[in-house]
């Protein structure tokens, strides 16, 4: 039996005990064939077999993002990057640049504007905002998509200026005039000026409302909103990613993905979840099983439900078990703490899986309450709940993932001393001693939690190497901050064959083993023999999704 496709002269790193490493790999109909040395791979080569020379460099499963919002993402791949930016000066000038070159969108956009774009203390209002576009509605996203800000036009156009009532957990910051002050807290709050965008905010629907387009996209908007994907998907495929579990869900995003996956233009498997939201009723689980009866492939799934219990700490949003330096507030809960329970103990009733956003101490309590509630209301099984985030980790809680058996899933790129973001911006919003378990990786993985990485895409990039970097170089802040160091393995490991693991597709992929997805990375350097601080020389030049190349350098 030939194989389609051989790869050579590699440093295997499989995550298969009984042979972690090898030269040479073989594949046939979409599947590993064999493992073993570049000689005996040649011997199983046919008239057609196609060769990949990795020349010295790693070859491992597929990279698994965890935890993206693909449609987001995608998305925002075309529109105005702020990240870096800093100034009125240098703010003004790149809008307004940016502005000329789309004249018909209704809301110019942008996105990854920092908590502190105008400057250190400097508070980014509306009013502030008319000054860099005082003539067309303007509005940005942080980089964590919890907050968006708005000048004076935006805020007249969805009705905000003077307030109005949004869902628990978000808010339109209001001054004391009585005006609102242009910052808007969490989907609901920042919805309607999405709803005006280039994409008409069909990219976070499945967060927002967790609901499709209403009235139903036109055949037009669903050809721009496929393109984007594709855009998105070749994107991902380029920095060796194979998989993809999405944080945000609807019919929507599955019907477009299947259409894909049938053209052949899905490039990554990707799970889509149900959102449960707080304003839902237990009754629409009926959704749930329904959106999981339908979606069942290898390519395009769903056995997940998605909930928030807070928002981020950088808002003051994040939930805490005491109120923040100078502030009065704890956070904001976006559920009550009894539709919560019921929903999680419901969801897990039903079989699924649960993932719960929960940043901060409270947050990760209350998470961990309800799902020991749902192990004691529906009994013990291998349900592989997550928690997405856990940054602010009471020292109490962390013994209770391992006891639980609660995944830790986890963004090395996110926290202070990832790279990525200031590190100053959450060290100001707490307590010195909330920052010894404060993006406790390593911690958390000691006690015998599973953990996971991920980006958070399009909160921050879905690049593999920078996450990678985060983890194992990550930038030293001194005390109180402690070190959190993972090893290359571990985060490889967390990056591939635990993410197959937390997906119950452990048997299937995420390994370099016979009879295994032919889901594969290749690396331009032997991620081994670089030095940690110097990981991003490295990067894919060869991803193979299903036995089919869907990047090559």
């Amino acid at each position: 039996m030939s194989a389609d496709l051989i790869i050579l002269n590699g440093r295997l790193v499989t995550f298969d005990r009984n042979r972690p490493t090898a030269s040479a790999l073989a594949i046939r109909d979409g599947r590993i064939l064999a493992v073993g040395d570049t000689a005996e791979m040649r011997l199983l080569a046919g008239p057609a077999t196609r060769y990949v020379d990795a020349a010295g460099g790693t070859v491992l499963p597929g990279f698994i993002d965890s935890h993206v919002h693909l449609f987001g993402g995608s998305v925002e791949l075309d529109y105005l990057n702020l990240y870096g930016v800093r100034g009125l000066d240098t703010l003004t000038a790149r809008v307004r640049a940016w502005a000329a070159e789309c004249p018909d969108d209704k809301v110019v956009f942008a996105v990854q504007a920092d908590y502190t774009i105008l400057g250190d203390g400097v508070a980014t209002t509306r009013q502030a905002l008319d000054q860099v576009m005082p003539d067309r509605p303007f509005a940005m996203f942080a980089p964590d998509h919890h907050t968006m800000w708005a000048n004076t036009r935006a805020l007249e156009l969805v009705g905000f200026l003077h307030g109005a009532q949004v869902d628990q957990g978000s808010e339109i910051m209001m001054a004391a005039d009585g005006t609102a002050t242009g910052e808007l807290r969490e989907p609901a709050a920042y919805g309607p000026v999405l709803a005006l965008t280039r994409f008409g905010g069909r990219e976070l629907l499945g967060m927002v409302s967790g609901s499709d387009p209403v009235p139903p996209a036109t055949p037009a908007q669903r050809a721009l909103d496929k393109a984007a994907l594709i855009y998105g998907l070749k994107h991902c495929a380029a920095q060796g990613i194979t998989g993809l579990h999405n944080m945000d869900g609807n019919f929507y995003q599955l019907e477009l993905l299947s259409e894909l996956e049938a053209e052949g233009e899905l490039l990554c498997r990707t799970e889509i979840p149900f959102h449960f939201k707080n304003f839902d009723k237990i009754e629409r689980f009926e959704e749930a099983v329904e959106m999981r009866r339908r979606y069942q492939g290898d390519w395009v799934w769903c056995n997940r439900v998605k909930m928030f219990i807070d928002g981020v700490v950088e808002s003051s949003t994040a939930l805490m078990l005491e109120p923040y330096p100078g502030l009065e507030t704890y956070g904001d809960a976006v559920f009550t703490q009894e539709h919560f329970n019921a929903a999680v103990v419901k969801a897990d009733e039903l079989g699924f899986q649960l993932a719960v956003h929960a940043i901060g101490d409270a947050g990760i309590r209350w998470t961990l309450d309800a799902y020991e509630l749902a192990r004691k209301t529906n009994g013990a099984r291998d349900s592989r709940h997550r928690i997405e985030h856990i940054e602010i980790l009471h020292p109490d809680d962390l013994p209770r993932f391992k006891d639980l058996g609660v995944v830790a899933s986890i963004q090395p790129g996110h926290a202070p001393f990832g790279g990525v973001f200031p590190p100053g911006g959450v060290a100001k919003m707490l307590h010195p001693r909330q920052i010894s378990t404060a993006y406790a990786w390593q911690d958390i993985r000691a006690t015998g939690t599973p953990v996971i990485f991920s980006t958070d895409w399009p909160v921050i990039g879905v690049e593999v190497m920078p996450t990678i970097k985060a983890a194992i170089a990550p930038v030293d802040l001194g005390s109180p901050w402690r070190d959190q160091t993972q090893s290359l393995h571990d985060t490889l490991e967390s990056y591939t064959a635990m993410n197959a693991w937390v997906e119950f597709n452990e048997e299937r992929k995420g390994k370099l083993m016979p009879g295994m997805m032919a889901d594969i990375a290749v690396m331009s350097h032997d991620l081994e023999n670089l030095p940690a601080a110097e990981i991003t020389q490295a990067r894919c030049i060869t991803t193979i999704a299903g036995g089919r190349i869907t990047y090559q350098a």
